[in-house]
């Protein structure tokens, strides 16, 4: 178990970090193509796109990853159980989407340069949703190489496509450019799903039963899809409605649109990606706990959930203080060689120490995943949604600026950290 635990850690790391690097290269390409106003409007929309993601896939990546490491069930049924289910939610989704993104935009973002982006939106869910129920199985089967190829692969089409063309795309104006953005990503997921396609077994066969869904994987799936997708939407829409009541709030008290635009563009498009550089390993050190913790729950092996448990959390905050230093110590170096300013800094100063908590949260709810308590992580995320939302719409009216952003970050990653803790304890005394 532990061999196994730190040779899918060592590949999720090695391979988490390649794709750390290159989705850094393409935020700085993005954030010196299209300037801080462009990075703004990308920003903004961005909680739009993670909330149609999460619904479309439904928590079936989760669901099924976690069966099919529990290796009693014929996977091929599994997968094509879910499969129709899933086309059905895509299809559904792009109707909704196309009839809503006028109000989105409009309405909820004030911002109509949001449209199209929005709009493109509706046509790529289906395709990320295919590549994470692919991306999956092989996570499920703890084989990491095909899960971390097809990552790499992803952001690689990405980057080559934005650099040898978004400079032709920049003179159509920045809506269409930042749309354009967008819709690079079926681009990007057609290639990481053509890449764990070939890693399929060469002398697979397939009969007609395995593409008749069973009525028990699909409850098995649901079971676990329903609380897990809840919890994520539920997440996401706390982050879509984050530019929206920020956006509304700082209007009323007197600051202007281009200001928030702006400052938003920073915080949102140069802090923060900067001070969670430190949760890429970290969340690759946690996933590779969920097809390992799965079997040692279902065994009810307490020592050795405690001791994988441990040495995450370890990892965590051994990685998390590391980054730490670096931030507080440099600041001004890093801004300057990574996006070519020096705006942000006084935001990072206040972000960077939070980030050795808002860490703890990977390993933890990583950790109730593989014990099956989806509905603990979905009353967590209630909980988070719930006070991000109260307390960024009271501190945006006490004319702080984007500090009210920053304080509901942390008062938030305190409050999650601190519940995800007390329930995970709670699950492993129980054993």
């Amino acid at each position: 178990m532990k061999k196994t635990f730190i040779t899918s850690s060592i590949i999720l790391l090695v391979g988490g970090l390649l794709t750390k690097i290159l989705g850094m290269i393409i935020k700085i390409t993005i954030a010196r193509k299209i300037g801080s106003e462009g990075l703004g409007l990308y920003m903004l929309i961005l909680p739009t796109l993670l909330l149609f993601m999460n619904i479309s896939q439904f928590g079936f990546p989760l669901s099924l990853s976690k069966l099919v490491s529990e290796d009693t069930r014929n996977n091929k049924k599994l997968y094509f159980s879910i499969f129709p289910i899933l086309l059905i939610i895509n299809i559904f989704l792009i109707g909704i989407i196309i009839f809503i993104s006028p109000i989105i935009s409009n309405h909820l973002l004030h911002n109509k340069n949001t449209y199209y982006s929005i709009l493109v939106i509706a046509f790529v869910i289906p395709f990320t949703s295919i590549s994470s129920i692919c991306r999956s199985y092989f996570f499920g089967k703890n084989k990491m190489i095909p899960h971390v190829l097809s990552n790499i692969t992803e952001d690689l089409v990405r980057l080559i496509i934005i650099l040898f063309t978004l400079d032709k795309i920049l003179p159509l104006g920045l809506p269409i450019t930042v749309a354009y953005l967008v819709g690079i990503n079926i681009i990007s997921e057609l290639s990481s799903t053509l890449i764990l396609l070939l890693f399929l077994p060469k002398k697979i066969s397939f009969k007609k039963e395995d593409f008749l869904p069973n009525k028990i994987y699909v409850r098995e799936n649901l079971k676990i899809g329903i609380p897990s997708t809840s919890s994520r939407i539920i997440s996401s829409i706390a982050y879509f409605f984050e530019p929206i009541i920020l956006t509304t709030s700082l209007l009323n008290v007197g600051y202007s649109r281009s200001f928030i635009l702006k400052e938003y563009g920073i915080l949102s498009g140069y802090i923060i990606p900067l001070v969670l550089l430190s949760s890429y390993p970290v969340a690759a050190i946690s996933q590779a706990l969920l097809p390992i913790l799965s079997k040692e729950y279902k065994n009810k092996n307490k020592k050795t959930i405690t001791k994988s448990l441990t040495l995450a959390i370890l990892s965590s905050l051994v990685i998390s203080t590391m980054a730490i230093i670096i931030l507080l110590l440099v600041p001004s170096l890093l801004l300057e060689t990574i996006y070519h300013t020096q705006e942000g800094i006084p935001y990072l100063k206040y972000l960077a120490p939070i980030m050795i908590i808002q860490n703890l949260q990977y390993p933890l709810s990583i950790t109730l995943d593989a014990f099956g308590k989806t509905k603990d992580n979905l009353k967590i995320s209630l909980l988070s949604a719930f006070t991000r939302s109260m307390f960024l719409y009271f501190l945006s009216n006490l004319k702080i600026g984007l500090y009210s952003l920053i304080l509901t970050i942390i008062i938030n990653i305190l409050l999650t950290t601190t519940y995800l803790g007390i329930k995970v304890k709670k699950h492993i005394n129980n054993l």
